[in-house]
């Protein structure tokens, strides 16, 4: 990892570089994307089977897309009973931290004869896209499914690519029936995005589509935007960690490569405030990768997003973190929460020299789903809020409408708008 003082040139060329991950920026993918799309939405399933088979070297047909009990039942035979446990204790526990995410209708009466207020509904139906290919998420399942299902989304869709075998990972499938998915089909990719977006005979519409994928997968979802609801466009994965001299470096650098090794353009960020503890990240990083089983992965990772800065205090320290407004954002200092208060931009913030990345991924309740590539700075982590909307509710009493229609019928006519204004003043003709 390069080891650079912070300097302002520094810091703009960092978000410079890692700007060149964001999924906007691969334009050279969108025309590709757009001819999945347009040729699922034309021939439905005809499209799917042929690119299923053409992308994931599985035969697929209307008998065999969806996944049926008989396969559901075989993947708890093929999974320990001891990780099943372990998916069980975490659906646990995001479930108890989505459920204090409810929100609830509203309603404020005043004596005048006004009724005004705000209704609740869950979303009718949702799709959820589980990542598969190279490796299986069982972790990403939960955190879609389980704040859908808090929502009290009615009809919970998965899809998730097959192997060439034309099976699911019983993994992915055991998550899925204990998260509570409806439907599972298996269909994956920009083609898997546009089934969800227009429907196919076999695949149904929804409402809106969540879940993180690859480039094509995020593309997709940008351009079914507007056809259906998304939660976000996801870029590659990326950590921060914000350090003063107090921290172990050991655990700095094992934190810092747990996201290097998902992909070439994932980001790893130390920003501290100890040139001697940077000195010992860097080496305790080149031990680790040796021998962790991603080295390639890692070591690409590194090299192109991988930054070591030493900033001159933790108020500076702060003031970068907010500016790359990072997915993952650690602070092990001696005073973290303190520096929590600070931190305006951050997907999910990890307090502590105990509180490593992982922990949110797979088990502490808070959604992994999170704003990546700056966005952070506008976007929230996936929660219960993605799965309901929300409608006004609005009455007037005759009474309290005499007292107000002079000031509507104003308004009206000061915007040009006459029917606007006689939409009032006909309620008030005399008879």
């Amino acid at each position: 990892m390069k080891i650079t003082k912070v300097t302002e040139d520094a810091v703009a060329t960092l978000l410079d570089d890692l700007l060149k991950r964001s999924p906007n920026n691969y334009t050279g993918y969108a025309d590709k994307v757009q001819a999945i799309i347009d040729d699922v939405r034309e021939r439905g399933d005809e499209a799917l089977f042929e690119m299923t088979k053409r992308f994931d070297g599985a035969d697929l047909n209307v008998d065999n897309i969806r996944v049926t009990q008989a396969e559901i039942d075989e993947a708890y035979t093929l999974v320990d009973a001891s990780l099943i446990e372990v998916i069980r204790k975490a659906m646990t526990n995001i479930r108890v931290y989505h459920e204090k995410q409810r929100q609830y209708g509203w309603f404020d009466t005043t004596p005048d004869g006004t009724i005004l207020g705000q209704k609740v509904t869950p979303l009718q139906s949702t799709g959820v896209y589980v990542p598969g290919g190279k490796a299986a998420y069982p972790s990403s399942v939960l955190m879609n499914v389980i704040p859908a299902k808090v929502a009290g989304v009615e009809k919970i869709v998965m899809v998730t690519p097959p192997g060439k075998d034309g099976k699911v990972n019983p993994g992915t499938l055991v998550a899925a029936n204990e998260a509570g998915a409806d439907e599972i089909y298996k269909v994956g990719g920009a083609q898997a995005i546009a089934a969800l977006a227009f429907g196919t005979a076999s695949v149904p519409k929804v409402d809106k589509i969540v879940g993180p994928g690859n480039i094509y997968v995020a593309l997709a979802k940008k351009a079914v935007y507007g056809y259906v609801s998304i939660d976000s466009i996801a870029g590659p994965s990326e950590i921060l960690v914000i350090a003063d001299e107090t921290a172990n470096p050991r655990y700095v650098a094992a934190d810092l490569l747990s996201q290097a090794e998902h992909d070439e353009l994932a980001s790893a960020i130390l920003v501290t405030t100890s040139e001697k503890l940077a000195g010992e990240v860097q080496k305790e990083i080149e031990g680790f990768t040796q021998v962790l089983s991603r080295k390639a992965i890692i070591e690409k990772s590194l090299e192109n997003y991988g930054h070591i800065l030493i900033a001159s205090s933790i108020d500076e320290a702060v003031e970068i973190a907010n500016a790359i407004a990072s997915e993952h954002l650690e602070i092990v200092t001696a005073n973290p929460f303190e520096v929590m208060t600070k931190i305006r931009n951050a997907g999910a913030i990890f307090i502590g020299e105990n509180s490593s990345e992982p922990l949110g991924d797979y088990f502490a309740g808070p959604n992994h789903i999170l704003p990546t590539n700056g966005t952070a700075k506008f976007f929230s982590p996936l929660s219960v809020d993605d799965f309901v909307k929300k409608s006004s509710i609005i009455y007037y009493s005759r009474e309290a409408l005499a007292a107000k229609k002079n000031d509507i019928i104003q308004f009206a006519k000061a915007e040009s708008l006459t029917a606007h204004a006689n939409s009032i003043a006909v309620r008030f003709e005399d008879k």
